[in-house]
């Protein structure tokens, strides 16, 4: 280890210990709760409620602490007039000036989305003197137009803090807005998704300033795409949010999206390979559940059906297999292919608006977590039995490339637990800080629930190993705040010329040690984000040698960027 090595993780260490403590005082200490399954995580009681004109800072559990690494007033290192900062476009002020008459009334929030973090050597950024270290995380944005990559350099100082890394195709043709984003480590190239229904798809980027991004959508399909992981066997799953019809007189609305399983035809390439869809078969009939529209039979599709019922009751186990929707060896489309349509014709399954998913670590990737955020609406009678609320479901299968498995209810939402988003497992394996059964769903509720409930949005600890069927609640390890840039966009809403979000969302959650390599796809490895809780002898080298590390974004309003450590007491 050189000398400069063994500065540059000294200085991150007290970087971290400083903020922590500055963090702190800013985002306020839980009060001491009960800590639901025995979690050495402290329960923050309740969330943040909402009211009009007042801001709230967020409540972590009293062992976490979180530290801002970049916001969105944060300028580009390298940035343009129509892209100048981490979270802004060039067209407009950052907060509205009284009595301007010019619109739009501030400058679009491109809503920095789902994080990357990894560790490279040899990157570059706009200066070419500069050493950019080798520690970066990385993030698609999800608003504004053109749509844009950044990477923050999370070893470089505030000049050099974020770089912009492209805004077009390797051909010029400009990139649309991104919601999800991994690694692929057999291509080396960062995956990025759009969701964007049959204009959405998958993007593969290189992690460099000048990033050359190629649209793979042609092999991936079109779709609403948000989450995006690898198995162990090269293949991508894929998971889509694709909101459906409302079901009229119900707030209601139909299941509409799908789990996708990408095998490519050679890891190594995927611009070639087939695309399956998840098909789940009723206990009832035997037969496929597939989507039902709203017609003249059916005039509530099939939102209230016995097997939506069935997917969204404890207790109740279905079998699954992977159906075939496209193959590039038959049939090509430069274009890209409709995903959707395509799911819908082979009879997959659809689900109620499934948003992200991951591999259980130590699982051999044999069991697979997503998510469903649900319909976001108190007046939706589909919440007490028919997945309204949204959910958390567990696929198994005997390996990765298995075509059969089983799909069960983990975890029915409620008022308080509903619109799940990001997922990350945060087990340990050093130190029972987080044991290794642990998983964290955050949700998105967004504005109109957040007034329904009087609650903002929280993050959630749920034991894997554990039945929530008897009315056990998962651990809240966050209740997310309100910042005052989200608080005027959210008095704003719905005003000539106002065009961004309201309330904060919490999104781009992300644990992982930066590991480029196949054996640190996430799911390979048993993360361990909070080293050395007891452990006060060596506390600089102790957080910095520990290369696992916890982000996420607090979207909307000023747009941070945070890493969570854990509070030195």
């Amino acid at each position: 280890m050189t000398f400069r090595n063994r500065r540059a993780r000294l200085a991150v260490a007290t970087t971290v210990v400083l903020g922590a403590v500055s963090t702190l005082l800013l985002t306020g200490v839980a009060q001491a709760g009960p800590s639901p399954l025995g979690s050495p995580l402290t329960n923050v009681p309740t969330a943040n409620t909402k009211a009009p004109g007042v801001t709230s800072p967020s409540v972590l559990s009293p062992e976490l602490s979180q530290i801002v690494l970049a916001q969105g007033s944060t300028k580009l290192e390298n940035g343009t007039a129509a892209v100048p900062y981490y979270g802004y476009e060039g067209n407009g002020t950052l907060l509205p000036i009284p009595g301007a008459t010019t619109q739009p009334v501030e400058a679009t929030k491109t809503e920095p989305d789902k994080n990357t973090y990894l560790r490279l050597k040899g990157q570059r950024g706009a200066d070419p003197n500069y050493d950019y270290g080798t520690r970066f995380l990385f993030q698609g944005h999800e608003g504004g137009s053109p749509g844009y990559l950044t990477r923050i350099n999370l070893d470089a100082d505030g000049a050099h803090r974020v770089t912009l890394l492209a805004t077009t195709e390797t051909g010029g043709k400009p990139l649309p807005d991104f919601d999800g984003s991994t690694w692929d480590p057999w291509v080396q190239r960062l995956l990025f998704t759009a969701e964007r229904g049959n204009q959405g798809g998958v993007w593969q980027a290189t992690p460099d300033v000048n990033s050359q991004v190629q649209d793979i959508s042609a092999a991936l399909g079109r779709g609403g795409y948000e989450g995006i992981q690898n198995d162990s066997a090269g293949n991508l799953w894929v998971v889509e949010d694709v909101g459906g019809a409302t079901v009229p007189g119900t707030n209601a609305k139909l299941p509409n999206s799908f789990v996708y399983r990408f095998v490519p035809t050679n890891p190594r390439d995927l611009t070639s390979g087939t695309l399956q869809a998840l098909q789940v078969s009723s206990n009832t009939t035997g037969q496929p559940i597939t989507f039902q529209a709203i017609d003249g039979t059916h005039p509530q599709g099939n939102a209230f059906s016995a097997d939506q019922k069935a997917l969204h009751t404890f207790g109740n186990s279905f079998t699954t297999r992977w159906v075939t929707i496209h193959d590039t060896a038959t049939a090509t489309d430069p274009s890209g292919f409709d995903a959707n349509a395509a799911a819908k014709t082979a009879g997959a399954t659809p689900f109620k608006r499934p948003e992200n998913g991951q591999f259980r670590p130590g699982s051999n990737f044999r069991e697979f977590f997503f998510d469903e955020t649900g319909d976001t609406n108190l007046t939706s009678t589909a919440n007490a039995d028919f997945g309204g609320f949204g959910s958390v479901l567990k696929l198994t299968q005997s390996s990765p490339t298995a075509d059969t498995g089983r799909l069960e209810l983990v975890y029915k939402g409620d008022k308080e637990h509903t619109g799940f988003d990001n997922v990350a497992f945060v087990d340990a394996n050093r130190v029972a800080f987080v044991d290794a059964n642990r998983v964290a769903f955050v949700e998105d509720a967004g504005d109109t629930l957040h007034t329904q409930r009087n609650a903002l949005d929280s993050g959630y600890l749920f034991d894997v190993t554990r039945s929530y069927a008897n009315g056990q609640q998962p651990l809240r390890f966050l209740a997310e705040g309100r910042d005052p840039s989200a608080t005027i966009d959210s008095g704003f809403l719905g005003m000539p010329g106002f065009q961004n979000d309201g309330d904060n969302e919490i999104t781009g959650l992300h644990v992982s040690d930066g590991d480029p390599g196949i054996g640190g796809i996430l799911g390979a490895k048993r993360p361990n984000p909070f080293p050395f809780l007891d452990d006060l002898r060596l506390p600089f080298l102790s957080l910095a040698d520990n290369e696992w590390r916890a982000f996420y974004t607090q979207q909307h309003g000023d747009n941070p960027t945070y890493e969570i450590v854990r509070a030195r007491r």
